[in-house]
């Protein structure tokens, strides 16, 4: 498949790209600087440089693919409109060429539901909330933009994210929280957003991911 990965060089971004490689896709990665993309990455995937809030800038990166997974997000907690920002651009891109399927990373903090133990509902999803009040208020613009498009969309929530590897023990749920679900490895993030992209049952829902 030729897929584009947008926020290319953040931690779920490049195993992403590293994935998507290993599995032989064609990647393009859309990033600021291609310096900061590992040297074997550039190597062997497509290097767009672009400003990803600038639909003209990333129009030719997401034509003509098969999938476009944005993996956009803050570098601190203050206010921030990176996600929001970067969706419309990105919806504007994929509009404007045609392209359907859009996969977006998200947070499983942004909502408690019935998939929540009464610790995670209550306590622990509330408090993460007000800690991460500007980055949950532009996730959630970033989210009402990609379920307001025509695009086949899937918004993908992991837990709490870690540098802690693949697991292959990740669990997912449809549209709810993953019961317990506290933490998601990002190659394991990765790996569920890449069987994502064929699944067309998932396009128009909300998929949780947790470690």
């Amino acid at each position: 498949m030729k897929i584009t990965v947008l926020g290319a060089t953040g931690g779920s971004g490049l195993e992403l790209v590293r994935q998507g490689l290993d599995l032989g896709h064609e990647v393009t990665a859309v990033v600021r600087g291609p310096d900061r993309l590992p040297a074997e990455l550039r190597e062997r995937a497509d290097v767009v440089q672009a400003d990803v809030m600038d639909p003209d800038a990333i129009a030719s990166a997401v034509a003509g693919r098969d999938a476009v997974l944005s993996a956009m997000g803050p570098r601190g907690t203050g206010p921030t409109t990176v996600c929001s920002g970067s969706t419309r651009a990105i919806l504007a891109a994929m509009e404007r060429t045609g392209t359907r399927r859009l996969l977006m990373v998200s947070a499983a903090g942004l909502e408690s539901d019935a998939g929540d133990g009464l610790f995670s509902r209550y306590a622990l999803k509330p408090i993460v909330r007000r800690f991460l009040r500007h980055v949950y208020a532009d996730l959630a613009v970033a989210e009402r933009l990609v379920r307001e498009s025509r695009t086949d969309w899937t918004i993908v929530r992991p837990a709490r994210l870690t540098d802690a590897g693949r697991t292959h023990r990740y669990r997912t749920a449809r549209d709810l929280s993953v019961r317990g679900g506290h933490t998601t490895t990002r190659a394991d993030l990765a790996d569920c957003m890449l069987k994502l992209i064929e699944d067309g049952t998932s396009a128009g829902h909300v998929v949780s991911v947790a470690t």
